[in-house]
């Protein structure tokens, strides 16, 4: 694998480019309208180019939604041949998203890196050691693996219909812990403190908890009221929250308390105050 063209000018497109190409590999970036690209990366605007017919890979950097479209208007160009192998990288869809190019003989799959991206520029380091999903037929499979090793991720395989509860593991993972920080600045802000004063005193916190997380698991990384059995302090927390906030502490809280070695009455009592 030496050459491949990215069809998608994203911040996951461009950064796994950026990565490519430090990689020394023959990479392009294609968008349909031109827009601002780190210097070391090529790129074609417009029409789906030619081009794509000489390289090695396809990677199609779209949107989920985007994604079946994409692999239409790709099938239709007659670019992609039996030489090629064509991934995607939706974390959600499997090879049936690239069905319509199944006539042209290339080889389908998908390639999910377990990663965000927030800027191109950073992507490269944050690939590094990263794990990423692999799934398609045989041969997408076996160039995703490569491409996975070029990036420095780490390939795993994953069957295709397995890839939406992934997909829900990964949303927590990111998404949902932004969403979690975001309640507790909100209920700090509630509590008196100052907004700025309120996110700089959460952001010690936060990484703290990471930092506890990556030097272990996550029973080994929970702490407070759960972990000690405080069930006074959980009954204080709930009766000052209301609404989505009990509720959202009440189902975190009964995940906490899967994990905490307690003694089955102060168990009992914590399932009971956590009870909806």
């Amino acid at each position: 694998m030496t050459s491949v063209g990215v069809l998608g000018p994203g911040r996951a497109g461009v950064g796994i480019a950026l990565a490519l190409a430090r990689a020394g590999l023959d990479v392009f970036v294609y968008g349909r309208s031109p827009r601002p690209l780190p210097p070391e990366l090529t790129a074609v605007w417009g029409t789906l180019p030619r081009r794509l017919s000489e390289v090695d890979l396809v990677l199609l950097a779209v949107p989920d939604d985007a994604v079946f479209g994409v692999a239409r208007d790709l099938a239709a160009t007659g670019f992609v041949g039996r030489r090629h192998t064509v991934l995607h990288l939706s974390g959600v869809l499997d090879r049936a998203a690239l069905l319509s190019l199944d006539h042209s003989g290339a080889a389908l799959g998908s390639l999910h890196p377990l990663q965000t991206f927030t800027d191109p520029e950073s992507a490269p380091a944050r690939l590094r050691g990263a794990v990423a999903t692999v799934e398609g037929d045989d041969r997408a499979v076996a160039s995703g693996e490569r491409l996975a090793r070029i990036l420095g991720l780490r390939p795993i395989r994953i069957a295709g219909e397995s890839k939406i509860r992934y997909h829900a593991g990964a949303v927590f993972a990111s998404n949902y812990i932004v969403a979690v920080a975001e309640v507790a600045r909100q209920i700090l802000v509630e509590a008196g403190l100052p907004p700025e004063a309120a996110w700089q005193g959460l952001q010690g916190l936060i990484r703290g908890t990471f930092e506890s997380l990556v030097a272990g698991a996550p029973v080994t990384a929970l702490t407070g009221p759960i972990s000690r059995g405080d069930v006074a302090t959980v009954r204080k927390h709930l009766a000052a929250l209301g609404g989505e906030q009990a509720s959202l502490y009440r189902a975190l809280g009964r995940v906490a308390l899967g994990l905490a070695t307690l003694d089955s009455d102060r168990r009992s009592e914590l399932e009971r105050a956590l009870k909806a």
